[in-house]
């Protein structure tokens, strides 16, 4: 029995103390999963925390910063869209987009702007990189004229262009002094003025005369063929003939001849150029900056920047010819002038057909399109047979 009780003794006693183990190693579970979970929760708290401070402050930054937008010199072109509710059984609400379309592209400035000189050239110098146009184009002949007033023989130049429209652009380049009115609202001449500055025969600023108005006619993308006239020039052929031969030509027309330097040349003011070398005259950042420093009488700006420019750099492009017929059998520093009694039809036709020449490798007797000098006294004789002759329409 004794033995019993002791037996008992020991396996109560053995129980307790592994009562008594478990429960201290319940009681540091608890206290761990206690400690991991206060642990976790001040962790999170604090992330919280941070991270609604940090929201608000990204809220307070795009409120700030979505009202105050830094500036930009160039906006780019901004869509606006028209919203409109339509009246059907679905009243859905349609929006319609309105942009800049092609023709506002190329649609051209008015001839009298308010561009200053910088801007009128960096806008005629751009370039399309891609050759073939999204657009049909005629192409046309940029007449410019070089004026002291107003078109002399404006009265001639009317007959020549009518029923040409669309096939031709004219610029008028006059003393800024000039501000007669003389073209009525029916003439091709009129609003064809172009902002001017004033020019002095043999000095730099005829050349930037002559840039001037290439910039102008660059405005228009049809322009293709262009060619400098004066007051005191006539055509002597009719428009068709001589629209053919400027497109169909396969070179540009700036007397250039040879002086003692190889590299300076000498020439006619007047010339008949395409778009590629108009581009490059406006755009020349290397003779033309040399020429307005240095070129002082007895170098003349007129006859010597363009053709020692096109013949040095643009030779193989060029006829080294002019169209443009002038007398300087008489010497001095001005051609002769031809009034009316010196207007006869068989003096014309000498200037029409008197030279020989090449046009497009070919030898032919028509080589001159204009001719000067014709005052206004000249203009009732020129009138009288210049249409008949030269078949105007």
């Amino acid at each position: 029995m004794k033995n019993n009780k002791d037996q008992q003794g020991k396996v109560s006693s053995y129980l307790k103390f592994i009562n008594d183990k478990l429960y201290s190693l319940n009681f540091l579970a608890y206290n761990l999963v206690f400690g991991c979970g206060l642990f976790v929760g001040i962790t999170l708290t604090f992330c919280l925390k941070n991270f609604a401070f940090n929201f608000q402050i990204q809220q307070f930054q795009n409120q700030f910063f979505s009202f105050n937008p830094p500036p930009h010199d160039f906006s780019p072109p901004i869509l606006s869209i028209n919203s409109t509710t339509s009246n059907d059984h679905n009243n859905q609400t349609k929006f319609s987009i309105n942009r800049n379309s092609l023709e506002d592209f190329l649609k051209i400035p008015m001839a009298m702007h308010d561009m200053n000189e910088d801007e009128l050239l960096w806008r005629a110098s751009l370039v399309p990189m891609i050759d073939k146009t999204p657009f049909k184009q005629t192409p046309k002949i940029a007449f410019m004229f070089l004026t002291k007033g107003p078109v002399l023989l404006a009265p001639l130049w009317e007959k020549f262009f009518k029923g040409n429209e669309g096939l031709y652009s004219i610029y008028i380049h006059p003393s800024p002094s000039f501000n007669q009115t003389l073209y009525n609202q029916s003439s091709v001449f009129y609003g064809r003025r172009i902002p001017s500055k004033e020019t002095k025969w043999g000095e730099t600023s005829m050349i930037e005369a002559e840039r001037r108005l290439l910039a102008n006619a660059l405005l228009d993308f049809s322009n293709q063929r262009f060619v400098l006239l004066s007051e005191s020039c006539i055509p002597l052929f009719n428009f068709s003939t001589i629209y053919t031969y400027l497109m169909n030509s396969k070179k540009t027309f700036v007397e250039t001849n040879m002086l003692k330097d190889s590299q300076w040349k000498k020439g006619s003011q007047w010339f008949q150029i395409d778009r590629y070398l108009a581009l490059h005259i406006i755009s020349d950042k290397t003779y033309f900056p040399r020429f307005k420093k240095n070129c002082n009488s007895p170098c003349y700006s007129d006859e010597h920047y363009l053709p020692t420019f096109i013949s040095n750099e643009f030779g193989k492009r060029n006829s080294n010819r002019t169209l443009t017929w002038v007398d300087w059998s008489k010497g001095g520093p001005h051609p002769s002038t031809f009034i009316g009694k010196d207007v006869t039809i068989e003096f014309l036709e000498r200037l029409r057909f008197g030279s020989t020449c090449e046009y497009n490798g070919i030898r032919t007797t028509t080589c001159h399109l204009f001719a000067r000098k014709f005052p206004l006294d000249a203009l009732d004789t020129l009138v009288k047979y210049a249409p008949k002759l030269m078949q105007f329409n």
